[in-house]
């Protein structure tokens, strides 16, 4: 399962869906563009190291921007980008996820719900 960066966050700040989310995978992925996110959003070095430990500690492997990623995000932004509002980062962990054709587990579904070779798995925060 690819996870968005917005799981990792929630999970991060203690919430119990995102942490249970992360719980029922048995192999865990994220985007080097999650990880850029991640690292982008920590205050302060202590943060950086919970966020590295919280990574290793529950075995996540980070997914490279590979040449077939890049190409595929491309070709998302270019139809998506104008009338769905894809972002960067989201193409590029849609992108990710399509081509390691995995789940991508988020809890923004609306970012993701226009790209059709993307399999969601949602949870709700509430």
């Amino acid at each position: 399962m690819l996870f968005d960066t917005d799981v990792i966050i929630w999970a991060l700040r203690g919430n119990q869906k995102a942490a249970t989310a992360i719980d029922k995978s048995r192999e865990r992925f994220i985007s080097a563009v999650s990880y850029m996110e991640l690292v982008k959003g920590v205050r302060d070095k202590r943060e950086l190291r919970a966020t590295k430990n919280f990574l290793l500690e529950f075995s996540f492997e980070i997914l490279p921007i590979s040449e077939n990623v890049s190409h595929r995000a491309m070709v998302y932004m270019e139809e998506f980008a104008l009338g769905a509002g894809i972002d960067l980062a989201d193409a590029i962990i849609a992108a990710t996820a399509a081509e390691h054709s995995m789940k991508l587990c988020t809890a923004n579904a609306k970012h993701y719900k226009v790209v059709p070779d993307v399999e969601l798995s949602v949870f709700k925060l509430e």
